[in-house]
């Protein structure tokens, strides 16, 4: 887990800043600094109109006396892309509108309940009853 985290922390940003040069030297230093702007604000602004929907979607559905487990997934990936999002950075806008994008996140959760499940299968993951 450690050099996971490892990786993740220093690998990625050391790819983001080589992206970030090469393409600062193709259209420039300003046009570079106003891609990475955009991006954050059009993905800010996305990620809190998806997530106005996701928790009305939860509060509909607990309202009904249904689980709103698939919300509460889209929740957190929701949350996670855009933190990513305001990441600058190409890897990271690229990683953060597939986790907000609608049929790109359909098709993220699959996987991630999937892995959700072998972990409550495996006894890695606890879930208890209320």
């Amino acid at each position: 887990m450690f050099f996971r985290l490892f990786l993740l922390f220093t690998l990625v940003p050391a790819i983001e800043l080589y992206l970030l040069i090469k393409v600062g030297t193709v259209i420039g230093a300003f046009n570079t600094l106003l891609v990475i702007i955009l991006t954050g604000v059009v993905g800010a602004f996305y990620a809190r109109q998806q997530g106005f929907r996701v928790v009305n979607n939860i509060q509909w559905k607990m309202e009904q006396g249904e689980l709103p487990g698939d919300d509460l997934i889209n929740g957190a990936m929701l949350l996670v892309g855009g933190a990513l999002l305001v990441t600058p950075g190409f890897i990271t806008d690229f990683a953060g509108f597939s986790l907000i994008f609608p049929p790109t996140r359909e098709a993220i959760k699959v996987s991630v309940k999937r892995y959700l499940e072998k972990k409550i299968r495996e006894g890695e993951v606890r879930v208890y009853p209320y």
